[in-house]
């Protein structure tokens, strides 16, 4: 029964607040604690650009038979985005986005100090990069970590940053949604959802809990006309932890690789395997030796969790082991034969072997211009491909030939002429034959391309 009360009552049961704090909800206290700590970035790098308006004009370039097309002029250009000083002695982490390929970088701190800034690590898988100030003995503000993988759908969040240079702003939302793995916006592919208002000039900037400890570092938005829509992403804090950590012991960020290739669990799949519900990963291989394999994973197991983190999706799954360190140990929760099992996990790092050996192609052939490598697990693991075995495109020149063939990076050669080719000195060998025709293999993601190509014909 609904018990409904009288508006008498109901207002007998009113109390005034007692004080003026009473009356008023206000983040001010939260941001006295947390504002100082986040900084202004502003960098400047030199571009070539075209020396004269005219250059765009065909006219103009075919008069000067492409002589003034190649005149360039250095620009100087300048950005802005934000920081978070996350060390009393001044050690900043930003997004790698708001510094990559700056040749002075300026850290403005609240008090409006100016400091020169130097880069102690750059990450760019996660899109994050830790900055240096001298502080001689000073000690500065400092936001302490929180746990971003205790947030909930919900939990209010405060953003703070630079954005479009008008100065520290900060702006209140809640937590939109979590584990967000289909942003596309560097290669971990996870982030804090939040409608908290974030624009140009705020990457980089802080996303802050009500404990005033640092949860996320802002780093994009999906936006059509360049301005907030309430669709904010934050790299999860738990993911900077390992990229800080990494940079205080001098180190790059080495990372535990699980050694197994698997796809998403589908309804259409689900229903197939006589699952309840899509969701998991179905391992499709693993690799000897690797972390997987030594737990006992075989193809065929769904992949239900990583110690108590249930894990919906591949991105999920590579997060969760991105965010424990090499030689962690932890479980994996599996489904097998219709039966959940659990097997301890010890993570290793991903072995570089054969060793990478770039090189870039040269000879008379169709792939000259390429710049190649011996495909390991750790370049793999680092472009995300799931073969171990094979030459990878490292890069592709802008309009060699292999470039107008349509041959791209991360692209994998397999075969050459129906030979297999395992490393780099390999293929230069098969290309360099002199038989005049080739018949190319090429590993696209799931896709299996061939080339035939022949030999130009002499006059």
């Amino acid at each position: 029964m609904l018990l409904v009360l009288p508006a008498s009552a109901l207002a007998q049961n009113r109390v005034l607040p007692s004080s003026h704090g009473e009356a008023i909800l206000s983040f001010s206290p939260l941001v006295k604690e947390t504002a100082p700590a986040v900084v202004n970035i502003y960098t400047s790098k030199k571009v070539k650009v075209k020396a004269s308006p005219f250059l765009s004009d065909p006219l103009f370039r075919q008069l000067f038979e492409g002589g003034a097309a190649g005149i360039m002029k250095e620009k100087m250009v300048q950005s802005l985005g934000s920081g978070i000083i996350v060390r009393p002695q001044g050690l900043i982490i930003t997004n790698n986005h708001v510094v990559d390929g700056s040749e002075e970088i300026k850290v403005v701190l609240t008090d409006r100090r100016e400091f020169a800034a130097k880069v102690l690590l750059i990450d760019k898988k996660s899109d994050l990069a830790v900055l240096k100030i001298d502080v001689k003995d000073e000690k500065l503000p400092y936001v302490k970590f929180g746990d971003s993988d205790t947030l909930e759908v919900g939990d209010m969040v405060l953003a703070i940053g630079n954005p479009f240079g008008v100065g520290q702003t900060v702006t209140s939302g809640i937590i939109s949604a979590q584990a967000r793995t289909t942003a596309g916006i560097n290669d971990l592919g996870f982030f804090i959802q939040t409608d908290a208002a974030i624009n140009p000039g705020n990457s980089g900037g802080a996303l802050i809990d009500m404990q005033g400890k640092l949860i996320g570092v802002n780093t994009a938005i999906y936006s059509k006309g360049g301005g907030s829509n309430g669709i904010g992403f934050a790299t999860p804090v738990n993911m900077v932890k390992i990229v800080l950590e990494s940079a205080e012991a001098g180190k790059t960020v080495e990372r535990p690789w699980l050694g197994a290739s698997g796809q998403n669990i589908t309804q259409e799949l689900a229903d197939s395997m006589g699952l309840k519900k899509p969701g998991g990963v179905l391992v499709s291989a693993t690799h000897p030796g690797g972390s997987a394999d030594e737990a006992g994973l075989k193809k065929g197991d769904v992949i239900l969790a990583i110690g108590d983190k249930p894990v919906p999706d591949e991105q999920t799954l590579r997060y969760r082991i991105l965010t424990y360190g090499v030689g962690a140990k932890t479980t994996l929760t599996i489904l097998r034969s219709g039966e959940e099992k659990t097997l301890d996990l010890t993570l290793l790092g991903a072995p570089e072997t054969p060793p990478r050996e770039t090189s870039t192609l040269s000879g008379n052939h169709p792939l000259a211009g390429l710049t190649v490598m011996n495909l390991s697990p750790k370049v793999a693991d680092e472009m995300q491909l799931n073969l171990y075995e094979g030459v990878v495109i490292a890069d592709a020149a802008k309009g060699s030939p292999p470039d107008r063939l349509g041959i791209k990076r991360g692209d994998i050669i397999a075969t050459v002429n129906n030979t297999k080719v395992k490393t780099v000195r390999e293929l230069a060998e098969q290309l360099l034959k002199p038989t005049g025709h080739w018949t190319i293999q090429i590993v696209r993601g799931k896709q299996v391309l061939n080339l035939n190509i022949d030999a130009p014909k002499g006059p």
